[in-house]
């Protein structure tokens, strides 16, 4: 592992970024009320014209709903319902669409999965040996396979809301937030920190066995002997 190290250090750390990057998209609207997986600006419609909805990992916030610049959020649930915030009572989605919508945020409850495998693949590949390199990649493929599926799912239940919203006729405008690059960048980090931590895996093994441990006698270390070919 000695002459693999340094890359297996740049596969732990990309396991802990991709770790960092999830903690990101789970902290995003009602945690944190500006960080959206999709932000709606709202354009004047049925608020002010600074208004917008943020669209995070367990719930909703309207932010800048009035005047005084005061927002309002859903309280923290797995799973929540486009058609039921109030700053986008003027949008209707088609009922397919909201039953998929609903459907798909309750999927988010991977999100902390996929944040938790890589904490685990980080900190076993964290100072590991053969063993443990081999256990933290394969966590490692695990967590980068959830991060992946939570991945597709958010930009496609949000791709149907932002055509939605872009395609009613108002002044409302969506587009993808901060959280949901972070988690296209984890899954990044997650699937490289996989492959290096799996390469250093394999080439500290395959250094291991070349090397001879020559056999002791009682006149000190047997010289190597060469094999006879009869041909």
């Amino acid at each position: 592992m000695a002459r693999t190290g340094f890359f297996h250090h740049i596969g732990t750390f990309l396991l802990f970024a991709a770790t960092v990057l999830l903690i990101v998209t789970c902290i995003s609207a009602p945690v944190v009320h500006d960080l959206a997986l999709m932000k709606i600006e709202l354009g004047g419609n049925n608020a002010g014209s600074d208004a917008n909805v943020a669209l995070g990992t367990f719930g909703w916030c309207d932010n800048n709903i009035n005047s005084h610049g005061d927002d309002v959020c859903s309280k923290s649930q797995v799973g929540y319902s486009i058609s039921s915030i109030p700053a986008l009572s003027f949008i209707h989605l088609s009922s397919a669409a909201e039953d998929t919508t609903r459907g798909l945020t309750k999927a988010m409850i991977l999100h902390p999965i996929a944040c938790g495998l890589n904490f685990i693949a980080f900190l076993l590949a964290l100072g590991a040996g053969l063993v443990g390199s081999f256990l933290a990649s394969a966590v490692a493929l695990l967590a980068f396979l959830v991060t992946l599926v939570i991945m597709i799912i958010d930009f496609v239940m949000f791709a149907i809301v932002r055509s939605n919203i872009n395609d009613s006729g108002t002044n409302a405008t969506a587009q993808y937030g901060a959280a949901a690059w972070t988690i296209l960048v984890s899954a990044i980090c997650s699937l490289l920190g996989t492959l290096v931590v799996f390469f250093t895996c394999c080439s500290g093994r395959m250094h291991k066995n070349r090397q001879v441990v020559p056999a002791k006698t009682d006149y000190g270390v047997a010289p190597a002997t060469r094999r006879r070919r009869w041909f």
